[in-house]
Order: structure tokens, then C-alpha cells, then sequence
């Protein structure tokens, strides 16, 4: 029996692999291919495997800036490379690229799939420190997307602009996918069918606590907002991301615990569930490729409130299916929440409009399909 061609996916996080591309292993498999995932030991590894897939621990510091520890994980994924022999390997977050196309180089004969998920914290944050980081990534970036046997997926045009305009990519080699898409059947209004009103409208936002995802402005707007509307209740639900340095620190999640102006979830896995206890979702992030919240929250037909991002845009559309408002602007994201709070009729056709727009553009299985050509087309390049 010929053996099925391997594909490894590889990313920062099992969580990452489990939530947003256990959908595209199964297609692979369904294909006839073999998924194998790789990441850092977590918590999630273990649900990777009882869905059927091998996962491999290959633990690497996201933070770290050894240069000497940083050669080894190179030196350990090209390892595991060169054993598993893949045909093509997918990348996820700028640190499994980088590395990953380095490994795959090394190893030889594997093509390499690029995924920018965002720009991230590196591109975004205007410290000194993220500065120099943002360079030595954008370096890096400019030698390795111009290798051959390889294709970058962005998940927007803006993000896609951006590379060239920085000169990281020679023009032909990206394609815009964008996201990983949603599961509209796990994702449905019907969980929300007997959701009251009478307790007060509740303001929705679930993300990993880092700043730019625009956590202060949501508790601002929402200090804004129940100075004026005390009946309209706000959820935060996310737990703390260990490896980002925006991260919120435990500290500062226990402060807002303590204030009480949000009720605060933590983690949580079931967000089907989430999703359908609140009327309005809320994203005020700075920078986004194509936000899973975003896609989730409209398949469930929840009227959005999210910032005007290039990641946003397409799902979000202006009065159609939600507002969008400006990025680091409370005070307009409060007004933004107050319109919807206050029209029952507004948030309903908002809802319905959303899940048209998802169904249309962003089911999962439209984005896989889309992948899956973007694989064909390298490895049939290669052979």
C-alpha cells in the first residue's frame, strides 16, 4: 500500500492547533492525508490525540532571545524534520515561521506554507524593545519568504501590502485566505433562541487578555457606558496569554475582578455557550489577520461592535451587520454599544445580516478548500 503523503501543521501553541486547525487535519485525512501536529506541550495536546492525529512536543520559549537556545530549537525541528520527512510543512505565528522554514531548508525536499495571522505584538507595539525585535524579524522575514518551494498565506490584503511594501516578499508567492472560518452548525442562533432581555443587555467580549486586543477601551467604554445605561451588563471571558509580553499580568486581571465593573469568565472552552448568553459581542482590537471571535459571534447572529481594521473588515460591515469605530476610542465605543443596546430591531437585523455574511464568505469548509488548493498547487510545482 503506498503511504499517505505527511503534512505537518506547527505552532506556538497546542491550543492554537486544537480551536482553529484540528478542522483542517480532519480534511486532510478525509483526503487522504496524514496531519501531524507540533508544538510546545500545554493542555491540549491531549484532545489532538483522541481525535485520531499525532502530536509532537517540541517546547520553545515564544519570548526567547538566546541566540544559542534559539539555534537549538532550529536545530531540533530540523531533526524532527529529516525523521518524519514530510512532504509540506504549514507554519502558524512568526517564530514558527521563521524557524520552520529554516528547519524545512535544512532538511530538504519540503515545501513550507506560511500562515501571517496578524501582524502580532512585534509589528504593533511602538516600545524600543518590540522596535528591535521588529527588525530582526523583518530581516529574517526578507530572506526566508524568498526561498524557493514555498507560499505565504495572509489572512488580509492590508497585512499582504504591508510585506511588500517592507520588501519582505517578491509578488506571486502570497495568497489572502481569510482566517481559518467558522463551523456555522456549532456556531448557530438557535443556542440563543430564549436569551431575555429582561435582566439587562449584555455586552460580550471574549478574547486572550493582551493589550491590543483592546481590553482597556472596553472597560472604559464600559465605565462610560453604565455611568449613563446601569442596566446594561458587561463580560469579559479570556484567560492571560503567558507567552506574549502584552499579556495582562495576574495582577492586573485580579484588579478587575475586584472592580466589578465586568463580570470576568476566565478561559473558556465552550463558546457556543458564551457566545449565547450575551446580545451584543464587542471586538476593539488594534491590529487583527482574521479574528475567530468575529466569525463565531456572527454565525450566532450577534450584532458586532468592532474596530476599523483592515482583520474586521469583510466580516464587519458599517450598519449592515454591526458598527465599526475607531481604534483606542472609547468614548466611541460606548455610543456604538448604546445605539445597539437600545433597538432590539437594530440588533436583530444586524444579527441575521451577519450570519448571511459568514455563510457566504467564512464556513470553514469554503477557507480548508481554499488551503487545500494552495497545497496542491506548491507540491505539484515540486513534482
Amino acid at each position: 500500500m503506498k503511504p499517505q503523503p505527511k503534512i505537518v501543521l506547527f505552532a506556538n501553541t497546542d491550543w492554537y492547533l486544537l480551536n482553529f486547525r484540528l478542522s483542517l487535519a480532519k480534511a486532510l485525512r478525509e483526503e487522504g492525508w496524514q496531519a501531524v501536529f507540533v508544538s510546545p506541550s500545554g493542555n491540549y495536546a491531549r484532545r489532538l490525540q483522541q481525535s485520531g492525529f499525532r502530536w509532537i512536543r517540541l517546547d520553545f520559549s515564544t519570548r526567547g532571545t538566546n541566540l544559542f537556545h534559539e539555534a537549538l530549537v532550529v536545530l531540533r525541528l530540523a531533526r524532527l524534520y529529516r525523521r518524519e520527512r514530510p512532504v509540506l510543512a504549514h507554519h502558524f505565528t512568526i517564530k514558527c515561521n521563521l524557524y520552520g522554514t529554516i528547519a524545512a531548508r535544512f532538511a530538504r525536499g519540503i515545501s513550507v506554507v506560511n500562515s501571517i495571522t496578524g501582524l502580532g505584538h512585534v509589528f504593533i507595539d511602538p516600545s524600543p524593545g518590540a522596535s528591535l525585535l521588529r527588525c530582526m524579524a523583518g530581516l529574517l522575514y526578507s530572506i526566508i519568504l524568498r526561498l524557493p518551494h514555498q507560499r505565504v498565506i495572509f489572512e488580509n490584503q492590508e497585512d499582504r501590502d504591508s510585506f511588500y511594501h517592507r520588501g519582505f516578499l517578491s509578488r506571486g508567492k502570497a495568497h489572502i485566505i481569510r482566517g481559518a472560518g467558522v463551523d456555522c452548525h456549532r456556531f448557530r442562533p438557535e443556542l440563543s433562541a430564549n436569551l431575555p432581555e429582561s435582566a439587562g443587555i449584555r455586552v460580550l467580549l471574549a478574547s486572550r487578555l493582551i493589550r491590543e486586543k483592546g481590553i482597556r477601551e472596553f472597560l472604559d467604554a464600559a465605565r462610560i457606558v453604565k455611568a449613563r445605561t446601569p442596566g446594561i451588563e458587561f463580560v469579559l471571558a479570556g484567560g492571560r496569554y503567558e507567552g506574549n509580553p502584552s499579556s495582562f499580568s495576574e495582577a492586573e486581571i485580579g484588579a478587575i475582578r475586584r472592580e466589578g465593573l465586568v463580570e470576568y469568565l476566565g478561559h473558556r472552552s465552550d463558546m457556543p455557550s458564551v457566545m449565547a448568553g450575551c446580545h451584543i459581542f464587542v471586538l476593539p482590537s488594534y491590529g487583527e489577520g482574521t479574528p475567530s471571535s468575529l466569525l463565531e459571534a456572527a454565525a450566532c447572529e450577534k450584532p458586532i461592535v468592532a474596530t476599523r481594521i483592515a482583520g474586521c473588515q469583510g466580516i464587519v460591515l458599517d450598519s449592515v451587520n454591526g458598527f465599526l469605530v475607531p481604534v483606542r476610542d472609547a468614548a466611541s465605543l460606548a455610543v456604538a454599544i448604546e445605539r445597539l443596546a437600545g433597538d432590539h430591531e437594530m440588533r436583530r437585523q444586524f444579527g441575521k445580516a451577519g450570519r448571511q455574511i459568514v455563510m457566504g464568505g467564512f464556513d470553514e469548509k469554503i477557507l480548508i478548500g481554499k488551503t487545500l488548493r494552495v497545497y496542491r498547487e506548491l507540491l505539484g510545482q515540486r513534482h
